[in-house]
């Protein structure tokens, strides 16, 4: 089982090669302003507000204060738990990931740092202990189902072999944020509460970045391309680094090393700045690397700065091309339908690489939220961030970003509305590329199409992860075939994964009345679908209809079926006339199709997983199955609105 995990993720779930450039930006960068002789000493040089800066947490907004009081003194009688053995086990057992048993004493610890650092009383301060105390205990901080990259069996954590993974970046993260906030506070209590807590992080997790060039997640080792894990990773080590390392030529050396990786992220990455793991995970891929950007030029005074880098601008900028109207955002792949955005790093990037659009777009999702009402959410360091900005970006002018169109060419992901500025009418988005994308979805040639900024054909998403999410059985789940999006089923052969299964010749183009993406997926289909080419057109004639074309050829047919099929959230009416009709939410729309090749069959299928419960409450598959097939032909459905 191990070794089938570690090939599908080296294989599926890494960002895919675009370009393979040696741009080696941020290298280049440091070499050019010198950033071993830039780089800051002191943390506490970097100015962010620290527990002693009373006149920062007094001045918050007074609903904020009571909320993080409020919230921290729900754990002040927390009996901080024991991730036992059998949590660790669940994945080899059932495939239960048991987020829940790591989350939960995270939670807890971030809500009294955070409550201590609003009230300023002292009377958080042993939680925040007994929390950093409990994380000192621990023999890992990493999550269970990332456990196959220790040489140990699967299963259990190795206390011999420290390894970094998410959940082990994301807690040395807040505990070297907790010792730089507390640390003298902690030395009044007890000498030792800091000194273990530091020695714990470098031990766990400092050492063994500096050591290590072997996680894959590196890029360091040249065996594999990476994937969000990079800079998300790369990120909270970077943090910990700079706050806890006295040695500066340590310091210097781990600061290079993640510049080194960061390229690796950057090396891989498409011109365009598409993500190809879509908008929910830029938050962990151009968001974190933003991070990243962000915090080196603050380690140097401004001196390290790359945002004037076409490549770093399109990578920004992406998150507003891939949105549809609040809060929905293209969600292909394992994205999510739905998704908040991150305000304060949209609104800061958007800044940074000078992308106005960008930054009334961060203070529109700011407003959507309620900053300045209710605590923001993240780590430690991401909460302080945010509240740094919360009067910067309350006094910029709030916009939503609805652009008339996008195509991102190397990616190979299109987008048009009926309207710039408007969520009136339609919108739609579409996809080529190959099916080894990270987080891929056999879906080449599929769309999403929305309404007055709501959903109507979807990408169903996700379900709730479990072992057989990331293992050589991904394409078992429904979710993850190309039968379950807006694509034909072809001599009974739904499309393969792999890299080899790609779309051809995707083409964009887009004027004020209309928008259209081309595609020929034949590619994707393995032999058995005997497709020679199945072009798929996407049209929209901006203000009047939506109009899905398809020109196929075929070496032969079989006595399997070939169908249409298409998903849709909303409730279906098959009106028996070569008529369905699409209710969602507040609009009907009629797809037209021709009685004489199509025979209609719809399937409602109950939505149960938690994770897909999130967004919809029931799915509903239409199938136009070609009723006399040809070896070759030409057909189109219509959508309208009614």
């Amino acid at each position: 089982m191990k070794k089938l995990f570690i090939l599908f993720l080296f294989s599926s779930l890494v960002m895919s090669s675009f370009s393979k450039e040696k741009r080696d930006i941020l290298q280049k960068e440091a070499s050019v302003v010198g950033i071993e002789k830039v780089l800051i000493e002191d943390f506490s040089d970097l100015d962010f507000p620290t527990y002693k800066s009373r006149d920062f947490w007094n001045n918050l907004p007074e609903e904020i204060r009571t909320a993080y009081i409020k919230e921290g003194e729900e754990y002040l009688d927390y009996d901080w738990p024991v991730v036992k053995a059998t949590d660790y086990l669940e994945i080899i057992r059932s495939g239960d990931r048991r987020q829940e048993a790591y989350s939960a004493p995270r939670a807890a610890l971030v809500a009294s740092v955070m409550a201590e650092l609003t009230e300023g009383q002292g009377r958080f301060i042993d939680q925040i202990i007994n929390g950093v105390w409990y994380y000192s205990e621990q023999t890992w901080w990493g999550w269970s189902a990332h456990l196959t990259s220790q040489k140990a069996p699967h299963g259990l954590p190795d206390a011999d072999e420290p390894t970094i993974d998410l959940g082990v970046g994301e807690i040395s993260n807040i505990l070297s944020w907790t010792w730089f906030l507390f640390k003298d506070e902690f030395d009044k209590v007890h000498p030792l509460i800091a000194k273990r807590l530091k020695d714990e992080i470098m031990k766990k997790a400092v050492i063994p970045y500096y050591e290590r060039n072997d996680f894959w997640w590196q890029g360091l080792d040249g065996s594999r391309d990476v994937n969000n894990w990079n800079p998300w990773t790369n990120h909270n080590i970077l943090t910990s680094i700079l706050i806890l390392e006295d040695d500066q030529d340590k310091k210097i050396a781990g600061v290079d090393k993640v510049v080194r990786s960061l390229d690796q992220f950057i090396n891989v990455y498409p011109n365009d700045g598409g993500c190809d793991e879509g908008p929910s995970y830029w938050g962990r891929a151009g968001a974190s690397l933003y991070q990243n950007l962000d915090l080196l030029k603050r380690a140097t005074n401004g001196k390290f700065d790359v945002f004037d880098n076409q490549l770093i601008r399109n990578m920004g900028n992406y998150i507003y091309k891939a949105y549809v109207n609040y809060p929905y955002f293209v969600n292909f792949a394992d994205a999510d339908a739905t998704t908040g955005g991150r305000p304060q790093i949209i609104y800061s990037y958007g800044k940074d690489i000078g992308d106005p659009v960008m930054q009334k777009f961060g203070a529109f999702l700011a407003e959507k939220q309620d900053w300045g009402v209710k605590p923001p959410g993240g780590k430690v360091d991401e909460q302080i961030m945010q509240l740094m900005f919360l009067k910067e970006i309350a006094d910029v002018e709030a916009e939503n970003a609805l652009i008339s169109d996008f195509w991102l060419p190397e990616t190979q992901v299109a987008g048009a509305r009926d309207m710039a500025g408007s969520t009136d009418g339609f919108y739609f988005a579409a996809k080529g590329g190959h099916n080894a994308e990270s987080h891929n979805h056999n879906d080449l040639g599929s769309f999403v199409l929305y309404f007055d900024g709501k959903p109507c054909l979807v990408d169903i998403g996700r379900e709730t992860y479990t072992a057989k999410t990331f293992s050589s059985r991904r394409y078992e789940i429904w979710t993850m075939q190309s039968g379950y999006h807006q694509l034909p089923k072809i001599n009974g052969v739904d499309q393969k994964e792999g890299r080899n299964y790609e779309a051809k010749n995707s083409t964009f183009s887009a004027d004020s009345k209309k928008a259209i993406f081309s595609t020929d997926i034949a590619g994707a289909y393995p032999k058995e679908a005997q497709v020679k080419k199945w072009v798929r057109t996407y049209r929209l004639d901006r203000g009047k209809k939506f109009t899905v074309s398809n020109s196929y050829e075929l070496e032969e047919l079989t006595d399997k079926p070939t169908s249409l099929n298409f998903i849709t959230s909303g409730k279906v009416s098959d009106n028996g006339d070569g008529t369905i009709n699409l209710a969602g939410d507040e609009f009907t729309l009629q797809m037209k199709y021709d009685t004489k090749l199509f025979t209609p069959k719809v399937e409602v299928i109950p939505v149960t997983d938690k994770g897909l419960k999130r967004y919809w409450d029931v799915i509903t598959r239409i199938i136009l199955e070609y009723k006399n097939p040809k070896v070759k032909g030409k057909d189109q459905v219509v959508i309208t609105k009614i």
